[in-house]
């Protein structure tokens, strides 16, 4: 599936910033066999004084600017053309739950990959007696890796309530879960709470999702948003699988992958610091067009 993409993130403050450093991860990722990228332009209005583009430690292309004259308000927007191949999933090839602990021990690697970065405490994710306990009720004795994580995904789609008023970017995954009701962020953290807890390697993509319109309803401009959704490492022979637990589905084509990391920590759209005072506002726009 081929997509067009644009992106406009406006932020406005009630002072202006002497001085204003961000660190972006807006650029879609080119993934081999699964994920090419065609074209991308991402434009910071004002121009920012100092830029870099280049690879995170696990692979993702940042964005590094800095305003070093005063600015009160700032836009970063980017187009891009995106080609997204179907990749299902296939037979089961995965470890046995009770066996995994031995092919993450056989991993001899830290490469940005590697199952051990995703096992323990991560700065928005932190292991919690009652969402292990959540994980392990869903398991029957001799369950796949794989059909683990599925079990424990639609578990969590049914438990919680999507509500997008319900919490903020700061959320604990631990609050968002105790009150049952958050937004794709939250459902991700949550499920990478569940699955680490039992031993899973679990990680966070940060990304676009497609749309569809009810039947008979124009597709809206603009109502598309960034989403996010979960990686899962399944054994030395299956490897890393991506599960959205907000919609209860396997990752497929409809999924635009930004970027990669422990937690939306690692991979946050926009993050930085400044000097200014007062308030701001932000206001977001996404579209994502599949092409004929």
């Amino acid at each position: 599936m081929q997509y067009d993409i644009t992106l406009t993130i406006e932020y406005s403050y009630d002072g202006a910033s002497d001085h204003a450093r961000n660190l972006l991860h807006l650029l879609p990722l080119h993934v081999p066999g699964v994920q090419d990228v065609t074209a991308s332009l991402l434009t910071v209005d004002p121009m920012p004084q100092e830029r870099w583009d280049g690879p995170d430690f696990f692979g993702n292309i940042a964005t590094w600017v800095s305003h070093l004259e005063a600015i009160d308000a700032i836009t970063m927007s980017l187009k891009t053309k995106v080609n997204r191949r179907s990749s299902p999933l296939g037979m089961d090839i995965s470890a046995g739950l009770a066996t995994l602990g031995s092919d993450i021990d056989a991993i001899q690697s830290l490469a940005p990959d590697a199952p051990h970065h995703f096992l323990g405490r991560s700065p928005r994710v932190a292991p919690a007696a009652e969402m292990t306990e959540f994980a392990r009720q869903q398991i029957i004795e001799g369950m796949s890796t794989l059909s683990a994580v599925q079990a424990i995904g639609r578990a969590l789609h049914d438990y919680l309530d999507f509500d997008a008023a319900a919490t903020d970017v700061d959320t604990p995954a631990a609050e968002a879960f105790a009150h049952r009701h958050g937004v794709c962020q939250d459902f991700s953290h949550i499920m990478i709470a569940c699955l680490r807890g039992i031993g899973i390697p679990a990680g966070y993509v940060s990304g676009f999702l497609r749309t569809v319109p009810p039947p008979g309803q124009k597709r809206m401009e603009g109502a598309d948003a960034m989403h996010a959704w979960v990686r899962a490492w399944c054994g030395t022979d299956m490897g890393w699988i991506e599960y959205d637990p907000t919609n209860a589905i396997m990752v497929e084509d409809d999924h635009i992958i930004v970027a990669y990391g422990r937690d939306y920590s690692d991979v946050s759209p926009v993050r930085g610091v400044m000097r200014s005072s007062g308030g701001h506002d932000t206001k977001h726009y996404v579209d994502v067009l599949p092409v004929d």
